[in-house]
């Protein structure tokens, strides 16, 4: 498949058919991608956590206080027979931009402009959801609310260093409602991209027949 074939039918899958595994070779391939994602320093500092069985069980009762009604898009979400936690880490990125080819030795993370720990793990979990739509799967990432992360991490064995970017979803998808939010419609080019200036669309993003003056 090609790439932007990939992007154009990305979407986040929410309902999945609990009968058919994910593989362990196709999962093999799928993480592959995700580290090969860019990442400030080549620091790398992200890892996964592969939820699947009793242990994708537990995660589902920590997050959703257990006894609470399951709404449609839970009961859709949990059909999912195996779920990425994907985590980044910081101090990773903090000691690495200590380093002598680097330069700061204190290791401020108010340095840092943005996150990049954060950023460069989103990007290596989106490579995982375009790879699923390579692969035939369905994918969708979500996120973990913030008073459960040290309940999971606790319960994962996960240090406490890390953070919990999100959680990507994995299987064979399953028919399921289209999310009311695509209402919204997509921003076009010339609302989002700004050329030279804020508020100038390029004059490639007017419509035909409508040169920009």
């Amino acid at each position: 498949m090609e790439l932007v074939d990939a992007v154009r039918a990305r979407r986040m899958v929410r309902a999945y058919d609990p009968g058919r595994p994910v593989v362990d070779e196709v999962l093999q391939r799928l993480l592959d991608l995700a580290v090969r994602a860019p990442s400030a320093g080549f620091t790398q500092g992200w890892d996964f956590v592969v939820m699947r069985g009793p242990v994708l069980e537990r995660f589902w009762e920590l997050t959703t206080d257990g006894a609470r009604v399951p709404d449609s898009w839970l009961r859709g979400m949990r059909t999912a027979p195996l779920c990425l936690l994907v985590l980044s880490d910081p101090d990773r990125y903090l000691d690495r931009y200590a380093e002598p080819d680097k330069g700061w030795t204190d290791r401020d993370p108010g340095r840092w402009a943005a996150p990049y720990w954060d950023v460069d793990t989103g990007m290596a979990a989106l490579l995982v959801l375009l790879g699923a739509v390579d692969e035939g799967l369905g994918a969708c990432f979500f996120g973990v609310q913030p008073e459960h992360h040290d309940t999971v991490k606790a319960e994962l064995g996960v240090p406490g260093g890390r953070h919990v970017v999100g959680v990507v979803s994995l299987g064979h998808p399953a028919p399921d409602r289209r999310s009311p939010s695509l209402r919204r419609g997509r921003r076009p080019l010339a609302e989002v991209v700004h050329d030279g200036r804020f508020g100038t669309p390029p004059a490639w993003t007017a419509p035909e027949g409508e040169p920009r003056s």
